[in-house]
């Protein structure tokens, strides 16, 4: 296997560090695309304007104008916040992002970590950001990024338990905690015995993967889940207080979560690294319940396809309705969206016994 080649013939220090680079590659650069491909693009298209055209050819280059504005302003903290926790809460945030990214197969060999409890792991380390959010908010000593660090501790624990039961119902039919155990399922798996596509589990998981794309959507604080930051009340919410290049790391942390999430659900319901098996055993060294090497190449490339098309979806939904009332917001939480992921829960477990 790759992993355990690589591991021979490099040391532990260099196995981690290769693993480190390749973390900040699968973290900034699909979010540099995609803040290019969805923010600075799509919605202009959308909204019937050009977007950023001067910074390089079709304003290729203004990302990079937008991190070189950032980095050069002024670090400002507000004289009656607390220096360590005002400072450190962007880093907390950024730090459950990367954690995500440990556990997200882009291959058969091709992981970061292979954890039986994968996706557990997950759910337990994107709950980190919560925390990295109420430090902004109640360290900036202002009433504008307080009201912001509540709201978003809110939102975000109410629209965790969504999140979490909706990939039960993953969990049980795939058997496994396991993220590759969860994509090989698909793989292995028949739609009334008939294997050629699999089973992506976004045909019988179908009210699971709804679930799941709004929890994230909240999750993110995006619309029509902004109440935490509403510009039009709050500034800036938690974030309200921050100039430099830690509002800049607030920002990649939300564009590169939504991509880690995007990620997630194409693991989740979509196959993964998988393409169609009819597909993978045409490749050579494929067939007979062996999986492609190819696949560690054509994996990443599957994979971004896969979350480019999520994304879409996110930021379209973004662009395209208006904000909830905060009442609105939680009762879709408690008596909709909830209800809805136990009664998946249940007719799931129940055709898992009786199949």
């Amino acid at each position: 296997m790759m992993a355990t080649t690589l591991a021979a013939d490099f040391a532990y220090w260099q196995t981690t560090g290769f693993k480190l680079l390749m973390a900040f590659v699968a973290v900034l650069i699909p979010a540099g695309a995609t803040v290019y491909l969805y923010l600075f693009k799509m919605v202009s298209f959308m909204q019937s304007r050009l977007g950023p055209m001067e910074a390089g050819p079709y304003g290729t280059l203004q990302l990079v104008a937008e991190l070189g504005k950032n980095a050069q302003k002024e670090d400002i903290i507000p004289a009656k916040a607390d220096f360590f926790v005002f400072k450190a809460a962007p880093y907390v945030v950024l730090l459950s992002t990367f954690l995500l990214v440990l556990v997200v197969p882009f291959g058969p060999d091709a992981a970061f970590v292979n954890f039986d409890t994968g996706i557990f792991f997950a759910l337990a380390v994107s709950s980190i950001s919560v925390i990295g959010i109420l430090m902004a908010g109640w360290a900036s000593a202002s009433k504008y990024s307080l009201l912001g660090g509540l709201r978003a501790a809110g939102q975000l624990i109410a629209y965790e338990l969504p999140l979490v039961l909706a990939v039960v119902g993953v969990v049980i039919q795939a058997g496994t905690l396991n993220m590759q155990g969860i994509v090989m399922a698909q793989v292995d798996g028949q739609i009334f015995g008939w294997g050629a596509i699999g089973n992506p589990f976004i045909i019988t998981q179908i009210f699971g993967f709804f679930i799941f794309m709004v929890a994230v959507q909240a999750e993110l604080t995006q619309v029509p889940f902004d109440m935490p930051i509403a510009e039009s009340e709050l500034v800036s919410g938690y974030m309200t207080e921050y100039s430099g290049f830690r509002f800049l790391m607030f920002f990649i942390g939300e564009f590169a979560t939504a991509n880690i999430f995007a990620f997630l659900a194409a693991t989740l319901f979509l196959g993964g690294w998988a393409i169609p098996p009819f597909l993978m055993d045409a490749l050579p060294g494929g067939g007979a319940g062996e999986v492609s090497n190819w696949m560690n190449l054509l994996g990443p490339l599957v994979m971004v396809t896969k979350m480019l098309v999520l994304t879409f979806v996110i930021y379209w939904v973004r662009f395209t309705y208006p904000r909830f009332r905060e009442d609105q917001l939680q009762t879709f939480a408690w008596k909709f969206l909830i209800p809805l992921s136990l009664v998946n829960i249940t007719i799931t477990g129940l055709l898992k016994v009786v199949f």
